[in-house]
């Protein structure tokens, strides 16, 4: 994997496209329903697509910047689905055609130069973190990259005259974005290409065209580009997890419980910052999914465990959720002990946690309860908590 540095892998996202295919048919009709939104800006799972695959670039760490290729019509849509991704870029705005609006895109990146280039179809949303792995370690050592997957149908090629003949699918893929490039050899590409007449249905077939060896690596199944509304209806089963943990007190002068610095006169003991809460939490988002737990994750023989901030634990989880293709419906998270008093605190462990997960406070609760000085936590010798959590999950995954 290339090491992370400024400017080096951007991420170009073509959204600028209308999507007139994008409909409600259901197949047994001719007609189409051209749908008021397009598709990029459709809600999916509680985000808008465009989002998803923003957020699956703002959390890779090799992506340092996200350049997002817009039509003019849809910049307030833009603004509301970029408005918490820190690596996006100002928008450009695109052209008729997706060769257009990549070449806007390249132009608007100049001045920062940067080494690798990824063009990605703002109608996949479902793009994991191991295939933009995939792309980058492959563009290492090759100027361009794209992820392909197998045919499991026959394929026949048809003549004029109706005649036929079988293709052999052995020797045919299918191709997804994103694509990788190394940024110089895509830009003299699309630079050339303005000489011609020919367009080009993606980048690869473009520097192709132009002499550039193209390589490919494992598609992802999942990575569906979405066509019609049908795309969108998805059937949901839905999932609960439960998580507990619980830590001793010892010396210290405060508490990290919700990823919320509580000043105390004792602190919690543990291998990484003991935030209880978010081990709980950890745990049960972990258990909906039937991943384990957080010490198989994380264990205590790792020395990089060691004081570990519990955040990183539960965006780790939170990120197995995505992978998944789920989302996050509720939370209902409960600290049990006799002090620190909770309730100051509850509604910015309620914010921080939003902020963490990326989803709304309604969804959060955080509660606190005592033992009535029973057991461990009555003594005052701890604190524990206890989660609960729903995902909803596409059927079948």
């Amino acid at each position: 994997m290339p090491q992370n540095s400024e400017n080096q892998n951007i991420a170009l996202i073509v959204a600028a496209g209308r999507g007139h295919r994008f409909s409600a048919s259901d197949g047994n009709t001719s007609q189409e329903t051209v749908s008021a939104l397009p598709k990029q800006y459709q809600p999916l799972n509680g985000m808008t697509v465009l989002q998803h695959v923003l957020k699956a670039f703002e959390n890779h760490q090799f992506i340092s910047h996200i350049q997002v290729v817009i039509h003019p019509d849809d910049e307030e849509l833009y603004a509301l689905a970029s408005q918490s991704m820190s690596k996006c870029l100002p928008p450009v705005f695109g052209g008729s055609e997706r060769q257009t609006s990549v070449y806007e895109g390249l132009q608007a990146l100049k001045d920062m130069n940067p080494q690798s280039i990824l063009v990605h179809d703002a109608a996949r949303p479902y793009i994991s973190e191991d295939l933009i792995s995939r792309i980058l370690t492959a563009l290492a050592i090759s100027p361009s990259v794209i992820p392909v997957l197998p045919l499991t149908d026959t394929v026949k090629l048809f003549h004029e005259d109706q005649s036929s003949q079988t293709l052999p699918r052995e020797s045919l893929k299918r191709v997804q974005t994103p694509q990788g490039f190394d940024y110089a050899t895509l830009l003299e590409a699309h630079e050339r290409a303005l000489t011609i007449q020919d367009i080009f249905t993606d980048d690869a077939s473009l520097v192709e065209h132009f002499g550039t060896e193209v390589v490919s690596v494992e598609g992802d199944e999942k990575n569906i580009k979405l066509t019609v509304e049908s795309d969108l209806m998805e059937t949901f089963e839905y999932r609960t997890g439960s998580g507990f943990d619980a830590h001793r007190f010892t010396d210290g002068d405060h508490v990290m419980l919700c990823g919320v610095n509580i000043p105390h006169n004792q602190t919690l003991e543990g291998h990484s910052d003991a935030d209880v809460a978010l081990h709980a939490l950890t745990d049960a988002l972990m258990g909906a999914l039937a991943a384990g737990d957080i010490g198989e994750h994380f264990p205590m023989s790792d020395a990089t465990n060691k004081d570990r901030n519990s955040e990183d634990f539960l965006k780790y989880a939170a990120n197995l959720v995505t992978e998944q293709r789920a989302h996050i419906v509720n939370i209902d998270l409960t600290i049990i002990c006799e002090s620190p008093k909770i309730s100051p605190y509850r509604e910015k462990m309620v914010q921080r946690l939003a902020a963490i997960l990326d989803m709304p406070k309604n969804r959060i609760s955080v509660k606190a309860t005592t033992t009535e000085k029973m057991g461990f936590t009555g003594r005052s010798e701890g604190v524990a908590a206890q989660a609960v959590t729903s995902i909803a999950l596409p059927a079948g995954f």
